[in-house]
């Protein structure tokens, strides 16, 4: 099984997050395009309807996107977010997971997020992944496959 590349990255919450911080608890982090955009506010509002759930398992949340801390602090207070935002601006974490890649919208290419989700155990493997996710029913998927790969 696949082990969760290092990583070091700013939160919304002031701490620097890290693999090695997390050793030991288990984790999702999802990786969303942009900060207050439909999408990524109707995922990101999943979340935080379910955190508590989550939480019943011991699992860690963070959402991930290249966006700044200042734009994480101002979606996070607009929704009432309740879990940290990591900002990876300069897209080097998504990269090791491959996750940043040429998008096309009206004809235009450029690069951006791969709306995606990893499972992370305790040990730091990837425990399952969802690559270009659509956000309707995700939280659902992401609680069932916390349910079974960590029951008690």
């Amino acid at each position: 099984m696949a082990k969760i590349p290092a990583f070091f990255l700013p939160g919304s919450d002031g701490k620097t997050w890290s693999a090695k911080e997390l050793k030991g608890t288990p984790f999702v982090l999802y990786f969303y395009p942009k900060d207050s955009t439909p999408g990524c506010t109707t995922e990101a509002c999943g979340f935080r309807d379910n955190l508590a759930r989550l939480a019943l398992r011991g699992v860690t949340l963070l959402g991930v996107s290249p966006d700044s801390l200042k734009s994480h602090a101002t979606f996070i207070a607009k929704q009432d977010l309740n879990f940290p935002l990591l900002a990876d601006t300069d897209h080097q974490f998504a990269e090791k997971l491959g996750v940043w890649i040429e998008k096309s919208m009206y004809g235009r290419k450029y690069m951006g997020i791969d709306r995606s989700t990893f499972l992370v155990g305790a040990n730091g493997a990837i425990l399952q992944e969802w690559r270009s996710v659509k956000v309707a029913g995700h939280v659902d998927e992401v609680l069932a496959a916390v349910e079974h790969h960590l029951a008690v």
